[in-house]
């Protein structure tokens, strides 16, 4: 029998492939999230009333209001910066960052260059002298 060997993934397949498992994952962990402050918020609930931890004041109420606003801000997080500062901006930032780096690389060289052949210059000049 022969076994077919699939293609190795290119580089651009590769990338895509990292970019789904990403979104993929930020998406899990924001359904957890919002199962985790359900069952919470109803944990909350029947603390204050039920078991009357606090009964006199309604504090689950601003309890989970809290909750809801960082869930808020979660789902924020996913759906809408995640396309300003996705995988185009994370790509162009990498870019400039490398790019400033070459550029810091190639300016240090310069100066050894120089340094170098001032030394040079200086080697000839004391060698003339003797």
């Amino acid at each position: 029998m022969s076994t077919k060997k699939s293609a190795p993934l290119n580089e651009a397949q590769h990338e895509q492939m990292e970019y789904a498992q990403k979104r993929i994952n930020q998406k899990k962990k924001l359904y957890y999230h919002f199962v985790l402050f359900l069952i919470g918020s109803v944990f909350l609930i029947l603390l204050n009333k039920v078991f009357k931890y606090g009964a006199d004041y309604n504090w689950f109420k601003w309890a989970i209001l809290f909750w809801a606003f960082l869930f808020a801000i979660h789902i924020f997080n996913v759906f809408v910066t995640y396309k300003f500062m996705g995988r185009d901006w994370e790509r162009s930032q990498r870019d400039k960052l490398v790019q400033k780096q070459q550029d810091r690389i190639a300016e240090i060289s310069k100066e050894v260059q120089q340094k170098e052949a001032l030394d040079g210059a200086i080697k000839k000049k004391s060698a003339w002298e003797n």
